[in-house]
């Protein structure tokens, strides 16, 4: 039975993503993506990229494909990691908006229709984590102060352990306070017009690349707004994104980028954006 297409999202999306030994976890994302997007759109591509597994996950990304040919699967000759991963990505992506989810589907967009039709307004929809995880205990008492004051304590609940979330609320005080941008994320779901994004010249090789695009749509005039996105925990495989190896990379882009951007002045014309914290409810469209 064909789909009705009346109250889906006239524009063409991608969803783009990247895996590496994934094999517990591809074909769940795969089916999920496809039943989101088939509900949600009324034409899209999941753009994946296979970043140089050594177990079964692009056998079976391959598999999917047969019975799903909106599957598109790049693969790197070897792990490259998220920087590349993203880039690429982006650059393959082929419909009119996109917007990225990982593999352990970290992040709930199940109000994803709504947030699409947020693109008839903005110009990028930036995902805002809206139920963080409780940080306790007295040697946090200094983080919380330090939050409040920027506003932002609605990130004290960001990841599904304490020191993943510590990692993640300095790394996001680190790109506040460097970039002076004032957005209340920078590591989540972001849905931005294609042909934007791949305008933008990336200089991050790391997890950076999230935050760089952000920071030069905001330094050139979009308009960006915020909505909320919950984080969902990671039930199964091995999450690579707080490793030595990944944390190191995106501090050293970080502040390499931060010299040469904000100390060298390397960084363009900036006419400042607009950002708007969406808090109002909209109407179910399907």
């Amino acid at each position: 039975m064909q789909h009705d297409t009346r109250e889906k999202f006239r524009h063409s999306v991608s969803m783009v993503s990247w895996a590496y030994n994934e094999e517990e976890l591809i074909e769940e994302f795969l089916y999920k993506a496809e039943k989101l997007l088939d509900s949600v759109a009324i034409d899209y591509e999941v753009v994946l990229i296979d970043d140089g597994s050594t177990d079964k996950t692009y056998e079976l990304a391959v598999e999917f494909q047969k019975k799903n040919p909106r599957l598109k699967i790049f693969r790197n000759e070897r792990n490259l990691n998220i920087g590349y991963s993203s880039s690429r990505g982006v650059k393959e992506a082929t419909k009119e908006f996109l917007f990225w989810q990982t593999v352990d589907w970290s992040y709930d967009i199940s109000d994803l229709r709504n947030n699409l039709e947020l693109l008839k307004k903005y110009d990028v929809v930036q995902g805002v984590r809206k139920n963080p995880l409780v940080l306790k205990g007295m040697f946090l008492r200094p983080l919380r102060i330090v939050m409040k004051l920027f506003g932002i304590t609605h990130l004290t609940k960001r990841s599904d352990t304490v020191p993943k979330a510590i990692i993640s609320v300095t790394n996001y005080l680190l790109v506040r306070f460097l970039f002076r941008v004032p957005l209340a994320d920078f590591q989540n779901v972001t849905i931005y017009p294609t042909k934007w994004i791949q305008t933008i010249k990336y200089e991050a090789d790391s997890a950076f690349f999230n935050p760089e695009g952000l920071i030069k749509s905001y330094w050139s005039g979009m308009s960006i707004v915020e909505v909320p996105i919950d984080f969902i925990p990671r039930k199964k495989g091995i999450p690579k994104g707080t490793t030595p190896r990944a944390l190191f990379n995106a501090v050293r882009d970080i502040f390499t980028l931060y010299f040469k951007w904000i100390l060298l002045g390397k960084r363009g014309e900036i006419i400042k954006g607009k950002i708007v914290r969406y808090k109002a409810s909209l109407p179910t469209y399907f």
